[in-house]
């Protein structure tokens, strides 16, 4: 996905008591001549940039192809890092950097091409890590800091806003993703996996993709998903998911069954193909038939569906709600875990 004020000075001689001041009595120090933005920036980056490192993946079975990288950051002191699915998904070998320039092969300990996160790991302990900072809690214009190696050029800062919150996306399994940090701080190919970090140096997103050929449409996966799923990955290398066996697509109900069965949307999701022997098919569930429930939660798209269908619904009766024909009807359905791919 992410494949990436100068400010002019005038010298001005001080008097006192009508006598020019020398030059090492004027000059003002670098640091000095920050002003509050600068100092916010260059010391987020200074405090979070050991904990960022270089991450270089290859695929000999690939070719050139399989070869690439990105950025991660370690979340932990003995060495789990926190990446893009999409950086090191079908790897056969990972290399990562330090900030120290120190090099270390790493292991994949899980991934989730769904949310686009994954975590490596490197054989060595005492590491410095970054804090996740509250998500919740981000607004709009708030500082955003990104640190990562865009075409290789490692420990590369750039800074923003915030620009949204909220946005979802695509995730290379084709599953929307929510919660999606919208920034124009300056991404490019290589800062895939790196750290969006707000002015305290806490992290506040994991930087995913941009838009091109636009400028300033940058996104990052919101750090309340990110520690969720590497959580998840560091103790179970997966993310459990649930499923029905059904093909479907979203559709529009007519206007007189939705005023009639007082429906709370006038759209669901239209089953057109079911698994032999799947949960759907077990439930009685038919081809035509339009899915606007599961268990309280309305059902219009099958982003919806998929929304509701987490780990926890495994193995777990819960009801169906569909329209057939003209009536509304509820079966009862027991999602199976998702094989994985």
């Amino acid at each position: 996905m992410l494949s990436e004020f100068q400010p002019s000075w005038t010298p001005v001689l001080l008097e006192n008591s009508g006598s020019a001041a020398s030059p090492d009595q004027t000059a003002l120090s670098d640091d000095q001549l920050l002003d509050a933005y600068s100092e916010t920036v260059s010391g987020a980056a200074a405090n979070v940039a050991p904990a960022v490192v270089n991450i270089q993946v290859k695929n000999p079975s690939l070719g050139r192809r399989g070869e690439g990288g990105g950025s991660g950051f370690f979340i932990a002191p003995d060495g789990f890092v926190l990446t893009n699915s999409h950086v090191v998904h079908r790897a056969q070998s990972i290399e990562v950097t330090l900030n120290d320039a120190r090099t270390f092969s790493a292991k994949l300990v899980g991934d989730d091409p769904d949310t686009d996160l994954a975590v490596v790991r490197i054989n060595a302990s005492q590491l410095p890590f970054l804090p996740f900072a509250d998500s919740k809690n981000l607004r709009v214009g708030q500082i955003a800091i990104a640190i990562g190696s865009p075409y290789g050029f490692q420990q590369t800062v750039t800074a923003g806003v915030v620009s949204a919150l909220g946005r979802s996306m695509r995730g290379q399994s084709g599953r929307l993703m929510d919660d999606i940090i919208q920034t124009d701080t300056a991404l490019n190919p290589g800062n895939s996996g790196g750290p969006l970090v707000n002015s305290s140096g806490k992290v506040i997103g994991v930087n995913t993709a941009v838009i091109l050929p636009a400028q300033g449409l940058c996104f990052a996966i919101a750090a309340n998903t990110a520690q969720l799923v590497a959580g998840w990955l560091i103790q179970d290398g997966k993310i459990r998911r649930s499923y029905l066996g059904l093909a479907g697509q979203n559709t529009t109900i007519h206007p007189r069954l939705v005023r009639h069965h007082k429906l709370a949307s006038n759209q669901g999701v239209l089953v057109a193909g079911i698994e032999p022997d799947g949960p759907a098919r077990q439930s009685g569930l038919e081809e035509r038939d339009i899915i606007i429930g599961f268990r309280d939660a309305v059902i219009s798209t099958i982003d919806d569906l998929h929304r509701v269908l987490v780990g926890k619904e495994i193995g777990i009766r819960s009801a169906l709600k569909v329209i057939r024909g003209v009536e509304m009807i509820e079966l009862s359905v027991v999602p199976r875990e998702l094989p994985r791919q």
